[in-house]
Formats: structure tokens, sequence, C-alpha cells
């Protein structure tokens, strides 16, 4: 039987989602706790990999598994056994025919900024500190050229290895938002489908166009000429969080 869970962890700590060699990972510690908890191996598949640093609101797995308890009772028999930096926050069984990845039709982020003069050790682990006033409206104007189909070859890491850098972003924009510590700007980034570095180094684009680094050209001519030297840096995972992946279909109750 398959079952999918809905996952958040914190990713400070995490070398990314994939199991590798050296370095503790969210798909290690998710299998171990299922080993630990039912006593078989199984390989948990995530709607994508998240990159080393990189949060999860809202990510969604699955594993395949013959088990006796309800699928709801899964988180909880999970979380017992999990780290406090990750949590099952829900489980169930499965559709017909469910595959965490490929069945995926949009996934949401979100990159976090806050604007002080001094750095705050509480807003670091979530959000990029930013010198200077952090404009909206100039923010936005950058935003929305990234709508809709696009070549996002120059927005890519180099190694990254895919049949097509073309992908489509359904939604962009930047908003202030209130967290828990203090004010923040965020990039909200909604697409079918992303690159490796692609949200963080569209975010750096727009914030080097605020900062007059970037012109609104040198943006468009990226896409149009996949041309690295025309965006921004790729800024830091900490403040990139996966928010949501959208099946077009209810997982939970």
């Amino acid at each position: 039987m398959r079952y999918v869970l809905l996952v958040s962890y914190d990713g400070t700590d995490f070398c990314g989602w994939q199991i590798q060699n050296n370095g503790r990972t969210v798909q290690e510690c998710l299998q171990t706790a299922i080993y630990a908890a039912f006593n078989t191996h199984v390989t948990v598949t995530a709607s994508g990999r998240t990159d080393s640093g990189v949060h999860a609101e809202g990510q969604v797995c699955h594993f395949d598994c013959g088990l006796s308890i309800p699928p709801e009772n899964i988180a909880d028999a999970l979380n017992c056994r999990l780290s406090d930096d990750v949590s099952v926050l829900q489980s169930a069984a499965a559709p017909e025919g469910f595959d965490s990845n490929r069945s995926a039709k949009k996934k949401t982020y979100q990159y976090r900024f806050y604007n002080s003069q001094r750095r705050s050790p509480l807003l670091d682990r979530y959000a990029l500190h930013v010198r200077g006033g952090l404009d909206l409206n100039i923010l936005n104007q950058a935003a929305k050229i990234f709508v809709g189909i696009h070549d996002f070859k120059a927005y890519c890491a180099s190694r990254s290895q895919v049949k097509t850098t073309q992908r489509e972003i359904f939604g962009c924009g930047f908003a202030a938002e209130r967290g828990i510590f203090g004010e923040y700007v965020t990039l909200t980034v909604c697409g079918g489908g992303f690159l490796y570095n692609m949200v963080r180094t569209m975010a750096g684009t727009a914030l080097g166009y605020a900062q007059g680094k970037i012109s609104e050209q040198d943006i468009i001519r990226s896409l149009e000429e996949g041309d690295r030297s025309l965006v921004g840096k790729t800024l830091p995972p900490n403040g990139l969080t996966l928010k949501s992946v959208d099946y077009g279909i209810k997982l939970f109750n």
C-alpha cells in the first residue's frame, strides 16, 4: 500500500533532502523513523529535493509498505521517533496512481528578507538580512517579468542535469509579512516546476534590480539569451522555504 506524508522541517542542520554518504538528510531521518516504528525498510520519495539549508512548511512525500495501523496514525508513530527539526504534520493513504513527485502540478516557494541596520540572530535562521530599504513596488517590477513560460537557463546551477530549462511561473510577487520576531519582505513564487537554485537566483536578481545593479532589460535578456552574467547572485538557502505542493486533489482530511 502507498502512504502519503505532509512533512515540515527546519533545513538549517540538514544537508538537504536526499540521502548522501556524509551528512544528515531529511530522507534518511524519515526512513530511519519508519524502520524504528514498523521494522521495515522503505524508500521515501519527495515532491522534489530541497537543498542543504532550505526549509519546508509543506513537503509532500510517499512510501510503500504494508501496515496494520490506520494511515492517519502514522504521523504520530513517526513523530515520537523524529528529531525536533522535522515533523510529519499529516499522514494518509495515497490515492490510486499517486506519486509525490510525478503527480505534482504546482509548487509554491517563499524567499524571505528582513531589513535592519544590524543583523538579528533570531531572524537569520529563516531570512536574509539586507541593509537599506526594500521598496515593494520596485521589487514587484522585477517579479512580474518572471511570470509566464520562459527559459530559465540563466537561473539554473551549472551542474544541474535536466532535459529542458523551460519552466512556467504562474505567480511571482513580493509582499510585507509580519513574522514571529519582526517584519519580513517575502517573495512568493508559484510554478509548475523549478530548476536547481532557480528561486534563490530569481530572488537575488530582483534584489539586484531594486538596488540598481541590474536593469529591467538585463532580466528580459537573461530569459531570452540564457546569459548568467545578466542575473543576480544566488542567495543563501536560509531564506528559502517550500510552502506547499498542489496536486489538484485533496490528500489529507
